[in-house]
């Protein structure tokens, strides 16, 4: 897609944020097309530098933004700064509370001094008793339960991604652009937003909050669950691998069955109902793990495929760059790193009129926007250009 095709196109977003929530939400912003501008100190975003686990999430997270570097402690940029945010639509921020008031950008400053912005702050918690605590993905999906249903009472286990942060920067897009609509509908003033990761975790268990709330019933973890279906498990197949078989309705009992030659099962009288067959997993499980284990997997997944029978082989992450649905046009785009490097991501979860976003991203190095930006703030003392208001 070009960029004129975007929907954000004449967007202007400005970012002071690190980590993964607070980026995600730029990120999404810029490959739907808004220009974001990342706010970077002197020594630059610290994941700029992360190893490990935390290699991928600079440039992951901050593709397609421009680089600005600011030295908040500085009157001097300071001022470019606020002359910066006259320019924008949107402001993002994922710092504590109280700490961006101390660099001339707290919440009474910047709606005084620009009250047409889009405030949206990136929290660990929304306003209440816990507004004042730091939090990280791991943290929250401990209280609110998520980690005790993705592992157990006793082992609780945090889901392995930064799926939570990931899904808080999707909320704070999805909110910035409530806000986009509502100028676009005339209002002239902005909008103060927070968005909170300990909430945002709580919506993701909301189904099991809900479920105590109208059967009394404690909910139990994924590995303690009741299975709501007579075949819903991971098989070990001829070769030696793994995979993932759902029959979950009436019509895929009946074909299974049949194609696997089970038929006692479907002559069974005992086993007319869906809750019979679940209540008999004991005995129908070992006969279908017996018919599994003689095909290679290959072969079952085509004729899985060709009952319409839900399926998936047991994948690590790196598996799925061989993946052929990933690996069909649009699946994977294109991005560069900071050093010129370039890599393969996946693309957003979304097609616009048919076509894949975000292909093309690169990531910025360090401060490489700066002086074009003080250059277009000073060919345009006191302008102020709302793209979106």
């Amino acid at each position: 897609m070009t960029g004129t095709e975007l929907p954000l196109t004449g967007v202007r977003v400005v970012e002071m944020t690190h980590m993964v929530m607070g980026p995600s939400c730029g990120m999404i912003l810029a490959q739907l097309g808004a220009e974001v501008i990342k706010v970077e100190p002197p020594a630059g975003d610290k994941t700029r530098s992360l190893g490990g686990m935390g290699t991928s999430f600079f440039p992951l997270f901050n593709r397609g933004k421009r680089s600005v570097v600011l030295d908040l402690t500085k009157p001097d940029d300071r001022a470019t700064m606020h002359r910066l945010l006259d320019t924008a639509d949107v402001f993002l921020e994922n710092f504590r509370d109280g700490l961006l008031a101390k660099q001339g950008l707290g919440t009474e400053e910047i709606r005084q001094r620009h009250p047409h912005l889009i405030v949206a702050g990136h929290k660990g918690f929304l306003s209440g008793p816990y507004e004042h605590r730091p939090a990280l993905d791991e943290v929250v999906q401990m209280m609110s339960g998520l980690a005790t249903m993705t592992g157990t009472t006793a082992k609780p286990q945090r889901v392995g991604s930064s799926a939570n942060d990931i899904m808080g920067g999707m909320f704070g897009a999805i909110a910035i652009l409530a806000a986009l609509y509502e100028k676009r509908g005339g209002k002239t003033g902005g909008a103060d937003i927070r968005i909170g990761l300990f909430e945002n975790c709580l919506f993701l268990v909301a189904q099991h909050m809900v479920e105590y709330e109208m059967t009394g019933n404690k909910p139990r973890s994924m590995p303690e669950r009741e299975h709501a279906w007579p075949i819903y498990d991971i098989f070990e197949t001829a070769g030696g691998e793994r995979i993932f078989i759902g029959v979950v309705t009436e019509g895929h009992w009946q074909a299974f069955c049949k194609e696997f030659g089970l038929n006692d099962l479907l002559d069974d009288p005992a086993l007319r109902t869906t809750t019979d067959r679940i209540l008999a997993r004991d005995r129908i499980i070992p006969l279908v793990a017996a018919k599994v284990k003689q095909c290679n997997v290959t072969d079952l997944s085509a004729t899985l495929d060709r009952l319409n029978i839900c399926f998936s082989p047991i994948n690590r992450p790196e598996d799925l760059f061989n993946d052929p649905h990933v690996l069909r046009d649009g699946g994977l785009v294109a991005a560069t790193n900071a050093n010129g490097v370039p890599f393969r991501a996946p693309a957003l979860p979304i097609e616009w009129n048919g076509t894949s976003i975000g292909d093309g991203s690169k990531v910025p190095p360090l401060g490489s926007d700066t002086s074009a930006i003080r250059a277009e703030l000073d060919a345009s003392p006191g302008k102020t250009a709302r793209r979106s208001a």
